[in-house]
């Protein structure tokens, strides 16, 4: 069972300090991808006459977004005034009727739908608005290889973040949890698909565990829209009681860098964060809500793009395959979670080598938890004329 994790615990204040003296406080890590910035930069001069660098490392889309949502943002109209935090009535109700489309959930606009900053500012501040709700509480549960910013958010909360593991075939052990973090959490995350692995995770049996225990569960979902084994799904299927959902527009419409996103779900879990936030000033800009609207009201440009990184995977599996490295397809997401070989020391070596003799740039699974080291995430968001300059250096090796 994972015990309870007392080493990641903030220090509590020291009782010995003498007014004016200096006290070590939160120094923030390196940002995770800043540690690829040697191997980037050998790539990028060693290939700036023959195609450049081949940048897989971040899931960044490269493909444009809808011409029909730039020139909404454009035309809206909305640049002057202060944008509504919870999100305006369209924009709750586009959200809403995306997720009785595509999950066939009926959610209430108005008191189970808000918008977000994207998810990532929703991930990294959670965690510290739910600890002013439940001060008696110090605990964040979020998978063992999974998305930095879940861990990190207990961190800025100073909170314990406390790894769950994962069961073989995806999802989380939730029967390892320990009896006394389970006491101390605030809430827990999951993702599926999961971001690196592509896994899928029985959602049921979290909303479950979370009820039986009295610890929401969030749900980050912003890869459903890519699910390659069965349907997407939703933690919502399985009611509201007790659970949140997040969704995102920065991969199902091509549009990270206008930061749009929501959450939906439990009334009074979705309220409360929508008070504070407010209070916090947290704000998707009027133009872009104007966009998101669009965007969510079209499901024909997500269908494209489903088709893009399905052939992207499959095309970079095959290419991986024949330079050594052979990967399965996901379940669901895009990125390729590979297997380190025996004769690489770790996943930043595999990593220094695909950029060295390729000029692609890829992730170690290290990033992503300790659980990873064994493994590197490749996104498959660069164009195909791009990947296949890959398979021409890997090829020729």
């Amino acid at each position: 069972m994972s015990g309870p994790s007392d080493s990641s615990a903030m220090p509590s204040a020291r009782q010995d300090v003498s007014p004016g003296e200096a006290v070590a406080g939160f120094a923030p890590p390196p940002y995770p991808y800043e540690r690829l910035n040697g191997a980037k930069a050998r790539a990028t001069e060693r290939f700036a006459a023959s195609g450049g660098l081949v940048d897989c490392s971040i899931g960044t889309p490269y493909d444009a977004p809808p011409d029909e949502v730039l020139a909404a943002m454009a035309a809206s109209n909305a640049e002057r005034g202060y944008p509504m935090s919870p999100g305006s009535s369209e924009y709750r109700r586009a959200a809403a009727e995306w997720i009785q489309r595509r999950f066939d959930v009926a959610v209430r606009p108005l008191g189970e739908v808000a918008a977000c900053v994207g998810t990532k500012e929703f991930v990294a501040t959670t965690a510290q608005f739910l600890r002013l709700r439940r001060p008696d509480r110090d605990t964040v549960l979020y998978p063992a290889v999974s998305y930095p910013t879940y861990a990190m958010g207990a961190t800025l909360a100073g909170a314990r973040a406390v790894a769950v593991p994962e069961l073989a075939g995806g999802g989380l052990d939730l029967e390892a949890i320990d009896p006394l973090d389970v006491a101390r959490t605030i809430l827990l995350w999951v993702n599926s698909p999961a971001n690196p692995t592509g896994n899928l995770s029985d959602l049921d049996a979290a909303a479950v565990w979370g009820r039986t225990h009295g610890v929401p569960v969030f749900s980050d979902e912003c890869y459903a829209e890519f699910t390659w084994d069965g349907p997407p799904r939703t933690i919502l299927e399985s009611g509201m009681e007790g659970v949140v959902a997040v969704h995102s527009l920065s991969k199902r419409s091509n549009l990270a860098g206008v930061r749009a996103g929501f959450y939906a779900g439990d009334s009074e879990l979705v309220n409360y964060l929508l008070d504070v936030r407010r209070h916090a000033g947290l704000m998707v800009p009027g133009p872009v809500q104007a966009g998101a609207v669009v965007a969510l009201d079209d499901d024909a440009h997500v269908e494209v793009q489903r088709e893009r990184y399905r052939s992207r995977l499959a095309f970079m599996a095959e290419v991986l395959g024949r330079a050594g490295l052979p990967v399965e397809l996901p379940a669901g997401g895009f990125y390729l979670w590979v297997p380190v070989p025996d004769d690489y020391v770790d996943g930043w070596a595999l990593c220094e080598r695909l950029a060295d003799d390729a000029g692609l740039l890829v992730s170690p699974g290290e990033l992503y938890g300790e659980g990873g080291s064994g493994h590197i995430r490749v996104a498959v968001v660069q164009p195909m004329e791009r990947l296949e300059l890959v398979a021409e250096r890997l090829d020729a090796r």
